[in-house]
């Protein structure tokens, strides 16, 4: 089996570190300093499930059209991905399968787009990961849990083979039949959790100690569950509760990415996230006005 990382921060490190295994063919794309360092020093991870410091292993910065992959795990940031398709699209076998990881729910429509429904299938990492100033990947809390899906018949025998090979188990990845659910439930928690530790600049536990903070969150989440509405997502079970259960047990020191990136003056995924909640609420006329609030705070 041969599976091509495409990206390796918080989440492509994590998984590129459960998944190293002589029965896979395992291949990790990066560029500049985080390159450099792989090349050097290869993949560092700090876990509460599992240090993890691998020396060797196998590292591009560009691929090479005349390799073969049967499967693709996009890990990217959202405004690098439109230009890490067109690379993949450089290839000269594309009977791959290829996963978006990203965050939010732009990246499959848009893949689908560039490779075709057949090439596509839908990812959701749920993880708080990320990687500090020396390089070595961080993950915070014990959630490490990764789910696939589609909507195509051929690739679902393709998605249960990958999920049920013996190494890919040790990084719990699931498939699902009701894939679009988990990325809307994903995203309801994920636009409210980067806006908000972006815009206040605090931690998870930060923002629920303080009551006004705490409601404003969840006003935002029900701004993105508006708009899963407006697209007729069906939920078994109501997602805010869902999270506000999650959100008890989570780190008191958990933030997210995009709070991560904030604080070191990186670009952000703003456009995708609360951004994106804003435009689509706009177009479906749904009121939006913590999310709108947050964007100008960030950008501000």
């Amino acid at each position: 089996m041969n599976i091509l990382i495409y990206g390796v921060g918080g989440i492509g490190g994590f998984l590129g570190s459960r998944l190293i295994d002589k029965t896979i063919n395992l291949t990790f794309m990066a560029r500049g300093k985080r390159y450099d360092f792989l090349k050097k020093k290869g993949l560092i991870l700090k876990s509460s499930l599992g240090n993890a410091s691998v020396r060797k292993i196998h590292v591009i910065n560009a691929i090479d059209p005349n390799s073969k992959f049967d499967y693709i795990f996009s890990t990217v940031k959202l405004y690098d991905f439109d230009n890490s398709l067109e690379e993949i699209l450089s290839l000269n076998k594309s009977d791959f399968i290829f996963v978006p990881f990203q965050n939010g729910i732009y990246a499959e429509n848009k893949a689908i787009k560039i490779f075709g429904k057949e090439r596509v299938c839908a990812g959701v990492a749920q993880i708080s990961s990320y990687i500090d100033n020396k390089q070595t990947i961080i993950h915070v809390g014990k959630l490490a849990t990764f789910f696939v899906g589609t909507s195509n018949k051929s690739n679902q025998v393709k998605l249960h083979k990958l999920c049920s090979h013996n190494s890919v188990k040790k990084i719990n990845l699931i498939y699902k039949n009701n894939i679009y659910e988990k990325i809307w439930q994903k995203f309801i928690f994920l636009s409210a959790y980067s806006g908000m530790t972006t815009a206040y600049n605090k931690t998870i536990g930060q923002l629920f100690e303080d009551n006004s903070l705490k409601l404003e969150f969840i006003k935002a989440m029900q701004e993105t569950f508006n708009l899963a509405n407006f697209y007729n997502i069906e939920f078994r079970q109501d997602p805010i509760d869902f999270w506000l259960k999650k959100i008890e047990r989570m780190p008191y020191q958990m933030t997210s990415s995009m709070h991560e990136d904030h604080k070191k003056n990186k670009k952000l995924e703003l456009e995708w996230l609360s951004g994106l909640v804003v435009d689509k609420s706009k177009d479906a006329g749904i009121n939006c006005k913590v999310h709108k609030t947050l964007v100008e705070m960030i950008k501000n």
